[in-house]
């Protein structure tokens, strides 16, 4: 059974009341910091990152509350949005379940010969497109016919939540009986997204093979036979579009050995396909997860786990010259490993702890990137939906029963942020290297991120703690120069326990399992992202103070806008 670790009951119903400002702390129980931001000072690009998602479970995509999710992904940056979903060559009749999904993209006559139909994976593509998103194309898994399981291990997995994860291992994991035949696969269904999709859209795509193939749970292959598998479909997919972005591995965590040789082989080593030294490789990728435990109680987040797993790919790729500057995506970039799976450490997903942390692990992945001196392109987060699922079930996701979560809504205030970076420091901010030794263990992680777009500065605020404990608020006094001349309006978007939250919204309810037409409008209500109502702020000698309360577990955003 999923623990929920909630703020008592009679909290939140005062979190909703009209005029009411809500669980604040006393003025004793309060925390006062002090952030500056130069606004005239800018210390490189910040690059958009954030805007790359993925499931396990691909059928998803085509539901009700699947699009409806996607829309407000595309709606994010529309044509910049990337989707990754495993599953997409696996054999079955489109019906989703838990870690699984199919298209029947490939299935053989009885002598053998190919056949090959695009219905089911055209409309889940269809359906990324027609909500201005684009593929992260993961080449997965074995369909039926090609696999070299052996005899009797049964294809689709019987997995469910609950059950030991290594069951999900069955015969999609394997390598191909034939490369050959998985070569021409990969061929004609790159011909065919050319030619459904054209040629300039397709080459904005990201092309990848399969998935952690270090970890035995996804391959049941040696390390060399997915060389040459990753080789094989490299150039199959480059026969038919020369221009089309591939790379990998997309391997769990830095990757170990196991990165380490694949970095090597497709640097300098003899290509299976081709038989040239190297494999074309546009782009590089791997896995970061934290590592959330049950404390006393209560869930404490693994932030450091997380970070200590961002250094380590980053490190690892650096230390290739010949792929030191290539982009690098974090395939999955996550609180912990398993979107499906329950458990009491997992207590985190539906409510502000989660949203929080992601504005804190964000704000350090960037800063990474930067020490480690590599062109982080993305970091993809892991999370979608779980169709026709209980209410606030508890796995990770982004919205449930079409009602989105707390956490969506600060890459709503990522898609808000600028693209330069401005100088920014926070009396109350943990430093890198203290959060990747021991997380945020003693006083809370009060920081900060600024931005420019245009005519507008961007301060994003966040009180984050990895334990899920009652604790200080924090009140910002927020002071920026660089003004310049000219007063300007301020604008404060809150994602906290009482604003852009439909989970406390939820809990005040009573908690129902089937809401009502009103119930469920009122839910969408409580889940917007709503600005406050804008007012001046008084500029002198280009600069100004404003205060701002950033509750425990709270991202806020304030933009300045020249008046």
């Amino acid at each position: 059974m999923h623990i929920q670790l909630w703020r008592p009951l009679t909290v939140c119903l005062a979190l909703l009341l009209p005029g009411i400002a809500g669980a604040q702390s006393p003025p004793s129980e309060r925390s006062n910091v002090q952030v500056s931001v130069n606004t005239a000072r800018e210390v490189g690009e910040l690059p958009a990152v954030w805007r790359f998602f993925g499931a396990d479970e691909p059928n998803y995509a085509t539901m009700k509350d699947g699009r409806k999710l996607l829309r407000a992904l595309g709606e994010l940056r529309p044509q910049q949005v990337y989707f990754r979903a495993h599953n997409l060559l696996n054999t079955g009749d489109g019906t989703p379940a838990f870690k699984w999904g199919s298209t029947n993209a490939y299935t053989e006559t009885a002598d053998g010969q190919p056949v090959y139909d695009w219905t089911i994976v055209d409309g889940i593509i269809d359906a990324y497109r027609a909500n201005g998103v684009r593929p992260y194309l993961q080449i997965g898994f074995m369909p039926q016919a090609l696999s070299s399981a052996p005899p009797g291990t049964p294809y689709q997995h019987v997995w469910r939540p609950g059950f030991k994860y290594d069951l999900i291992t069955t015969g999609w994991a394997y390598p191909p009986k034939s490369y050959e035949k998985w070569g021409e696969l990969v061929h004609q269904w790159t011909l065919h997204n050319v030619e459904r999709y054209g040629r300039a859209e397709v080459e904005q795509w990201y092309f990848e093979l399969w998935n952690e193939a270090n970890f035995p749970t996804y391959w049941r292959g040696s390390p060399e036979d997915f060389y040459r598998l990753h080789d094989v479909s490299v150039a199959a997919i480059r026969r038919a579009l020369p221009t089309a972005r591939v790379g990998g591995p997309d391997v769990a965590g830095p990757g170990g050995a196991f990165m380490d040789g694949f970095l090597a082989h497709v640097a300098r080593g003899r290509n299976y396909s081709t038989g040239e030294i190297g494999t074309p490789t546009d782009f590089l990728s791997f896995h970061a997860k934290g590592r959330p435990t049950v404390v006393d109680g209560h869930v404490r987040m693994g932030i450091a786990a997380h970070l200590k797993d961002v250094a380590g790919g980053f490190a690892k790729i650096a230390a290739v010259p010949e792929l030191a500057r290539k982009p690098i995506v974090i395939g999955e970039s996550d609180p912990e490993g398993c979107a499906a799976c329950p458990g009491p450490q997992n207590a985190y997903r539906n409510g502000t702890m989660y949203s929080s942390y992601t504005a804190a692990s964000f704000a350090r992945i960037w800063q990474l990137a930067k020490e480690h001196k590599v062109n982080l392109d993305g970091v993809l987060s892991w999370s979608f939906t779980f169709e026709n699922q209980p209410w606030f079930a508890g796995y990770r996701q982004l919205a449930t029963n079409g009602i989105d979560l707390p956490v969506l809504n600060v890459f709503r205030l990522f898609s808000k942020l600028g693209a330069t970076q401005l100088e920014a420091h926070s009396s109350a901010q943990v430093s890198l290297q203290e959060i990747m030794n021991q997380g945020v263990s003693g006083a809370s992680d009060v920081g900060v991120l600024a931005t420019r777009a245009e005519r507008k500065v961007q301060v994003l605020l966040w009180n984050y703690h990895d334990d899920e404990l009652a604790g200080a608020d924090a009140t910002v006094s927020l002071n920026l120069t660089g003004l310049g001349r000219g007063d300007r309006s301020v604008t404060l978007w809150y994602v906290d326990p009482q604003r852009a939250n439909a989970f406390t919204a939820w809990k005040a309810m009573g908690a129902p399992q089937s809401p009502n037409e009103v119930q469920y409008q009122q839910l969408e209500q409580a889940s917007q992202l709503l600005p406050t109502p804008s007012k001046p702020l008084s500029v002198r000698s280009g600069r100004a103070t404003l205060d701002v309360d950033v509750p425990r577990q709270a991202v806020v955003l304030v933009e300045l806008t020249q008046s």
